[in-house]
């Protein structure tokens, strides 16, 4: 009996294969791809693995433009960026042809079914189905693999069709009205536009240009705090009515209690209780690490799914907030316990162990936590990210913190002022997360009816501030909020945005093209931009695996809706094709061009691949400069040609845009008439050289009679 067993990724496959048989054998194909042979149950079992998807959509009767007739191919065949599957497509082929079963062990989710099932319908053949079991894991610990392995299920076919229509979906919103949108520049400014739309992306880019519009629309408007410093431990008190926007009472208040004392009102304690945290999932694991270590939601991601990958923590892409009990919380806690740092706080934690939960579920996953295994070496990111999710698996056992606060009440000439103070009377769970600052103020020592004398006085002037930009951890709580994408894709849709340079910073800004894009498709088909058809369409999707809806039918409502704002494009094809080129110029202009005054344009080359700057002015300009790759532009200028400075490479290196700055060429003099050639009768003519000055026959070739010009005199008496 030979089985075959598909994995995602090698190192999931090494993970399985040494799993399930501590003596399996490491072989390699073609002498690039690794697989896995060993023996269990009677059987061969060959371990052979993916590198993600291994299959792409393309159009069934023509590679390029608008299509709704899709068939999948190798991705190596769709896209040359994907040339490194080729091997592992291969070896899967090999080793599944006419195998007696085969065992789907990829990441439990909608891609890792999709990519699974692909690898055994087109690579092994549609027989290979019908003998073919599921995996179904959380983490890659050898408790988990074995027990998935013998307790194998069928292919969740909800799930096979919720990712074929999700990648279909993708495609007709993506591809087709990105081509669209492209076609309507070429065809109305006769130029190359290199545009890109999605499903989930443009949404997404939607509400950061609402946020845009927000800051640059809002008027500030000023008002005024009041607040005494107490000669009492320089004790800072505030008016009770926060932001006065009245500047008359304002200077009412200011002018009735300028240099009178301070009378103690009232004092109130109470208490508080700050519960733990609840476990991680990705899109909370994400908003944490943003805020401790200021990483972006991607950077978290990768990190997070190379500890799985390692075996050290559990699956990453779950929505769930509720540790199960089945996971054994016990004996994860004893493993942990070999270090020690871990283990000080794994000794303190209560005897029964019941975790705080929170409300989110996921069916497939529990949330982020740790295997029990310790790793070894670690990358930076990796090392800080295990610390998180270790430190937060810790936290939620134990019991909630406890705070006393004192809230002052003061009285001057009849006006309330306040100050407050909380310190931690048990520390509880922040005990055990170091990432958490708690708050222990000390209580002045004063009492009802004291008389405290004021130092000073502040009357302080401000102005109401516009709404805060997005970073990308609170922009993935937005779209999590606004069930825009999903757990999985979310980070790679902002990163996209990055790249497609319809945004920049840390604080996201919307450039001038990606508001126009939007602006633009507002105007003339704002379905696309739409919360309420995207999420329409997810939540249908997320149908087709409760079996609430078919593959079928929303990936027809899907075809539906982009076929009308396809004809809205087609309608309004010149609105849109200059509105866009003109959105495109302005985001793209980086300078001034020093030949004619024009203005300098990054653009984008499709026969080469590459981008280049070149003049507005063009044909009549004909200035262009080469750029590298990932280029960016300064706000500095050349010194010497006023060109802009660009920054490029890793290292990071510095230079003027155009490379022949500062570079010393020869001088070329006039040409200058100096008499007849003695051998022909033309003119000779004084000329500059590589080596200096010369005389040369202008009759050149035909006379190639040459001298120096010290030689000149003598050659022309002769």
């Amino acid at each position: 009996m030979h089985e075959v067993i598909i994995c995602e990724k090698p190192s999931s496959a090494e993970k399985i294969a040494k799993a399930l048989s501590p003596s399996a054998k490491k072989k390699v194909y073609n002498k690039k791809v690794k697989y896995w042979e060993l023996k269990r149950d009677e059987k061969d079992i060959t371990v052979v693995s993916g590198v993600g998807h291994l299959y792409s959509l393309v159009p069934r009767r023509y590679k390029y433009g608008i299509s709704f007739d899709l068939k999948w191919v190798p991705s190596h065949e769709a896209n040359k960026s994907s040339t490194y599957t080729k091997n592992y497509l291969n070896a899967i082929k090999k080793f599944g042809k006419n195998a007696d079963s085969y065992v789907h062990a990829c990441d439990y989710d909608v891609e890792g079914t999709l990519i699974g099932y692909n690898a055994l319908k087109y690579a092994c053949g549609s027989d290979s189905l019908s003998k073919a079991s599921r995996m179904k894991f959380s983490t890659l610990t050898q408790k988990d693999i074995i027990d998935a392995y013998e307790n194998r299920i069928d292919i969740d076919m909800h799930q096979v069709d919720n990712g074929i229509a999700r990648h279909i979906l993708d495609y007709y919103f993506g591809m087709n009205i990105s081509i669209a949108l492209s076609n309507s520049v070429r065809k109305t400014k006769h130029r190359f536009l290199k545009l890109s739309v999605g499903r989930v992306q443009t949404p997404t880019l939607s509400i950061l240009v609402d946020r845009e519009k927000e800051i640059r629309d809002f008027v500030p408007e000023p008002y005024w705090n009041l607040k005494a410093i107490l000669d009492f431990e320089d004790i800072e008190i505030k008016h009770v009515e926060g932001n006065i926007f009245d500047k008359e009472r304002a200077e009412e208040i200011f002018d009735k209690c300028n240099g009178k004392d301070a009378v103690v009102d009232e004092i109130t304690l109470s208490k508080s209780k700050t519960k733990p945290p609840v476990p991680f999932n990705l899109s909370g694991l994400q908003a944490e690490a943003y805020s401790v270590f200021g990483f972006s939601p991607k950077r978290t991601q990768i990190a997070a799914q190379n500890l799985y990958s390692a075996g050290y923590t559990s699956y990453p892409r779950t929505s769930s907030q509720k540790l199960p009990a089945s996971l054994g919380f016990d004996n994860i806690f004893k493993q942990l316990s070999a270090n020690h740092e871990f283990k000080k706080h794994i000794d303190k934690l209560p005897s029964k162990l019941i975790p705080h939960n929170g409300r989110k579920e996921d069916a497939a996953h529990p949330p982020i936590h740790p295997t029990g295994i310790l790793p070894g070496k670690l990358s930076r990111d990796e090392q800080k990210i295990y610390d998180l999710i270790v430190y937060r698996f810790i936290a939620v056992f134990f019991e909630a913190a406890e705070f006393e606060t004192m809230k002052t009440t003061l009285d001057i000439e009849g006006e309330k002022f306040k100050f407050s103070r909380r310190r931690v009377t048990h520390k509880g769970w922040m005990e055990h997360y170091p990432f958490k600052k708690i708050d222990n103020e000390r209580f002045p020592d004063v009492k009802e009816g004291d008389v405290m004398s004021v130092k000073e006085l502040i009357k302080e002037e401000k102005e109401t501030k516009p709404p805060a930009r997005y970073n990308q951890a609170s922009l993935i709580k937005e779209l999590e909020k606004k069930n825009l994408g999903t757990k999985a894709t979310r980070a790679d849709i902002i990163d996209k945005l990055y790249d497609r340079e319809y945004i920049h910073g840390t604080k996201i800004e919307v450039n001038e093209l990606g508001e126009n894009l939007i602006d633009t498709l507002n105007t003339y088909c704002n379905d696309l931009t739409s919360e309420e058809l995207t999420r329409d369409l997810e939540n249908k999707l997320e149908g087709i695996n409760n079996n609430e809806t078919s593959r079928d039918s929303v990936v027809s409502e899907g075809e539906k809706d982009v076929r009308e704002i396809l004809l809205e494009i087609d309608k309004n094809q010149s609105g849109i094709g200059n509105k866009l080129y003109e959105a495109y110029q302005a985001s793209n202009i980086v300078g001034t061009c020093v030949k004619c005054g024009g203005k300098l344009i990054k653009r984008y080359s499709p026969k080469t691949g590459s981008s280049f700057v070149g003049c507005s002015n063009y044909p009549d300009c004909t200035a262009s400069y080469s750029i590298p790759k990932g280029t960016n532009f300064l706000k500095k200028t050349c010194e010497e040609c006023g060109l802009p400075i660009i920054s490029f490479g890793k290292p990071r290196q510095r230079a003027c845009l155009d490379p022949n700055c500062g570079k010393e060429t020869p001088k070329r003099d006039e040409p200058q008439n100096v008499g007849e050639c003695p051998e022909c009768g033309k003119q000779l003519i004084k000329r500059s050289g590589r080596y200096g000055d010369f005389i040369g026959c202008s009759g050149f070739p035909k006379c190639r009679f040459t001298c120096s010009v010290d030689e000149l005199e003598s050659k022309l008496e002769k």
